[in-house]
């Protein structure tokens, strides 16, 4: 490898469009896992408009399905601030690795947290409906929750391992 070859490399890793792709892990991030908090809480809440009518007094108690659906957008937005925290100006200090490493991170994030609203969602719309039928259902359906939450709070923190560079 000459020096010309070695000047086209340094020259494409230290490209001026590295920021776009940081800027795009910000935007999957936050646009994913909101979509995905999104979803869950209107899938539980309509589960839970039904439930109301027959079971009032259980309407506390089946809030926590939206609740949770809520915490995956703040697993987003804890990415989104941290990964634009760290993005600058193409050149030296930020390169195209950096800017594909943040998308990346963003990506991953975003698309854990939207699995992870879809799942809260579906899960908590049927345990909100078991629950007003059998109330003993209730430690069960918080373990199915907290298993579909866990999914969101992985992509977070393999994003925060990814955007660290």
């Amino acid at each position: 490898m000459d020096a010309a070859d070695q000047a086209r490399i340094i020259a494409s890793e230290e490209a001026m469009y590295g920021p776009f792709f940081g800027s795009l892990g910000v935007t999957a991030a936050m646009i994913f896992t909101a979509a995905g908090s999104a979803y869950g809480t209107a899938k539980s809440g309509t589960g839970i408009a039904s439930m109301a009518v027959a079971r009032p007094d259980l309407v506390m108690k089946a809030i926590i399905p939206v609740v949770m659906a809520g915490i995956v957008a703040i697993y987003g937005l804890v990415v989104a601030v941290i990964v634009s925290g760290k993005l600058g100006n193409g050149g030296k200090d930020y390169t195209i690795n950096m800017g594909f490493s943040q998308f990346a991170a963003g990506l991953v994030c975003g698309l854990c947290g939207l699995g992870a609203g879809y799942a809260i969602g579906i899960a908590g719309e049927a345990g909100v409906r078991a629950l007003s039928q059998q109330p003993r259902i209730f430690v069960g359906m918080i373990l199915i929750l907290i298993f579909a939450e866990v999914l969101g709070l992985y992509g977070m923190i393999v994003a925060l391992i990814m955007g660290a560079s």
